[in-house]
């Protein structure tokens, strides 16, 4: 057990050195070697949450591609830019919410350039706004409706006993994340020396092309024209999210369709002298009720395909009235990382819940006592997974079915929620990466020993204050 144990480690630390698609495809050597090397039997890959991610995850792609992302950052910007004394503060908020929409934080590419331009016309650090702000672009993973992290939790949490709705859990999930981003924003806000006191930053300019490196250039998407058919796309987008989001509330919309289950371990039945067994499901298939052996119920249209047809629809709307060309769309930054995820997910996803099913007694008599007598501690293995999986949707795939099965509430993971977003720990996520090379001033770096980089303390104070208030909340409700 603890062998195969280390080969799940091993190949999730390999494959997060490697990044992008291999995260997931080198999980697929451990699940080999589990499956073929050890004999496990394969656990189930999540095709749910996959297709729920195919679907959110094209739906944005085209929007990209129509233009209606680019109006979405220009609304950002003229906010940033008309009160760039509160950047600390309002950058943060913009990534937060971009991401809350769009279900991803690779949205904030565009507008990370331009943080650091207004920082650096008001003489502000950029290491303050942008350490926070790379941060809430992650955060707002578990605040949106359509994003991975939060379907997942609650098409699990359905199927094990707590029902919980995507409205349910945002309500939980968005105050708590806004306190925790604020906590680490106040925190930056006089974070480090101030540029003309900065004596590294000072000698920098003493160079006249690295001056001119600084303050020469600027970033802004104000000056690019947006058409009506981009801002058509957005108003669609918006129309499929207010959709998805009235159905979840008002379920008793949904349809309902007539189904026939087979009972549980009921036998075969023999019909007439040739003593020929027909099976319970084969009875179900064809809808025949009988007393002991199938049952009639009312089963509603379950939200993870309300998820999926909408956002397939919304698609197929923006390329038809907007001018969104798919061939863009595939090329753009939003699809590709989308789908670098799926991979993720399917990979990780399955690799671990072919090893923990395949010992979840022994876990249970292990973890039992401890999660029984503190069902809060569970957060901290969300948040140490996270720090070797860099996807949210994939520690809750991998993660919260054995939760369930070691007996942990379904409000207290609620209430945990916020903590599956780690990976800022080890600074190599592009998000992170991308913003040290957007300051220009060199003040937001990775520091000389890994671990003391600009993400470290927005990121320890935001998911520690999201956690803490977001169990209150969830507490307080249930």
């Amino acid at each position: 057990m603890i062998i195969e144990l280390l080969i799940v480690l091993l190949a999730l630390y390999v494959g997060s050195r490697y990044g992008s698609l291999a995260l997931g495809a080198i999980s697929g050597i451990g699940l080999a070697i589990l499956v073929f090397g050890f004999g496990l039997k394969p656990g189930t890959p999540p095709t749910d949450v996959i297709y729920i991610i195919i679907a959110a995850v094209t739906c944005a792609g085209i929007l990209q591609a129509s233009g209606g992302m680019d109006w979405l950052i220009q609304i950002a910007e003229r906010l940033l830019r008309k009160h760039p004394d509160r950047i600390t503060f309002l950058a943060p908020l913009c990534t937060f919410t971009l991401t809350v929409l769009v279900g991803t934080g690779h949205v904030v590419y565009t507008l990370m350039p331009i943080i650091v331009d207004i920082a650096i016309k008001k003489g502000i650090r950029p290491e303050r706004p942008c350490g926070v702000a790379s941060i809430a672009s992650q955060v707002g993973i578990t605040c949106s409706p359509i994003a991975a992290a939060v379907v997942a939790f609650v098409t699990i949490s359905n199927a094990n006993g707590f029902d919980v709705t995507i409205p349910q859990v945002l309500m939980v999930t968005i105050p708590a994340c806004l306190c925790g981003l604020m906590c680490a924003a106040a925190a930056s806000y006089h974070r480090g020396l101030d540029l003309d006191k900065d004596p590294e930053f000072q000698k920098r300019l003493k160079d006249p092309a690295q001056r001119e490196y600084i303050y020469g250039g600027s970033a802004t998407t104000l000056d690019k024209e947006i058409s009506k058919e981009s801002r058509r796309a957005v108003y669609i987008f918006f129309g499929a999210l207010a959709v998805i989001v009235m159905f979840a509330v008002f379920q008793n919309l949904l349809p309902s369709y007539n189904t026939v289950k087979a009972v549980e371990d009921a036998a075969p039945l023999v019909v007439g002298n040739s003593h020929v067994a027909i099976s319970p499901e084969q009875l179900a298939a064809e809808k025949i009720v009988i007393p002991g052996v199938t049952v009639a119920s009312v089963t509603k249209l379950k939200m993870n395909l309300v998820i999926q047809i909408v956002m397939i629809s919304a698609a197929a709307l923006m390329i038809m009235f907007c001018k969104a060309s798919p061939k863009k769309a595939v090329a753009g930054a939003v699809w590709q990382s989308g789908m670098v995820a799926v991979v993720a997910i399917y990979g990780i996803a399955w690799l671990a819940d072919t090893y923990f099913s395949n010992y979840l007694d022994e876990m249970k008599l292990m973890l039992a006592d401890i999660v029984a007598k503190y069902n809060w501690s569970i957060a901290i293995v969300f948040f140490l997974v996270s720090v070797l999986i860099n996807s949210q949707g994939a520690v809750v795939v991998a993660m919260l079915p054995l939760a369930y099965k070691l007996g942990i509430p379904g409000p207290v993971l609620l209430g945990v929620l916020p903590s599956v977003y780690g990976y800022f720990f080890i600074p190599n996520y592009p998000s992170d990466i991308a913003t040290v090379n957007f300051d220009r001033t060199g003040t937001t770096v990775i520091g000389k020993y890994l671990l003391n980089h600009s993400f470290m303390m927005p990121g320890l104070i935001s998911v520690f204050v999201s956690t803490c208030v977001a169990y209150l909340i969830s507490s307080l409700i249930y």
